[in-house]
């Protein structure tokens, strides 16, 4: 369903997560704060696009009880919050949008990106509630890889909808061939992408 090209080794949740989850954790809190921030940011852009609005706002609710769950799960093991981590992955990714161009194309190419950033979060949760040896964050990921699923089809479905001649599988296609690159680069550090 992903179409994602290059599946990520399940010995990074054995040799990564696991010994840095204090670190995962923390970075996976602000994953989600960055996931409704951009959602309300595409609210902010296109007022006028009342489907979108109304979609969105329910996906800043998610996101932010995700955010709320994942920061309880960090007080329960005694650890804090701690400071925001800078998304590599996603800054790279960032490179691919489209620069100038109509504004529809821009959204289409938003969408796309917040779909891609899902999928590849969607995965990354499958491997962990796979692999991880703690049966708690195994439920839990497993879980928010569903919800992850859903906001990739929310984001292509939208892209879809507002997409006005232009051709989205196509440009999708164009996307997983980048993001295929790029990850290439990530699987080794204590981050939900890196």
């Amino acid at each position: 369903m992903l179409k994602l090209q290059l599946p990520t080794d399940p010995l990074w949740v054995k040799n990564v997560v696991e010994s840095n989850i204090e670190e995962i954790l923390t970075d996976h809190a602000f994953c989600e704060q960055k996931a409704a921030s951009n959602a309300i940011t595409l609210i902010v852009q296109n007022p006028n696009l009342s489907d979108l609005v109304q979609e969105m706002a329910a996906l800043v609710q998610e996101e932010m009880d995700h955010f709320k769950r994942v920061h309880d799960i960090i007080l329960e093991r005694g650890y804090i919050l701690g400071r925001e981590r800078k998304d590599d992955y996603v800054n790279e990714l960032r490179k691919f949008l489209s620069s100038g161009g109509s504004r529809n194309a821009q959204l289409i190419d938003r969408l796309l990106l917040s779909a891609m950033i899902e999928a590849r979060s969607c995965e990354r949760f499958k491997v962990m509630s796979e692999h991880i040896g703690d049966a708690r964050l195994s439920e839990f990921y497993h879980e928010l890889m569903i919800s992850e699923a859903t906001h990739y089809t929310t984001f292509i479905r939208l892209a879809k909808k507002y997409a006005n001649g232009i051709d989205v599988d196509k440009r999708w296609k164009e996307f997983l061939d980048y993001e295929a690159q790029v990850i290439q680069n990530y699987g080794k550090s204590e981050t939900i992408h890196g």
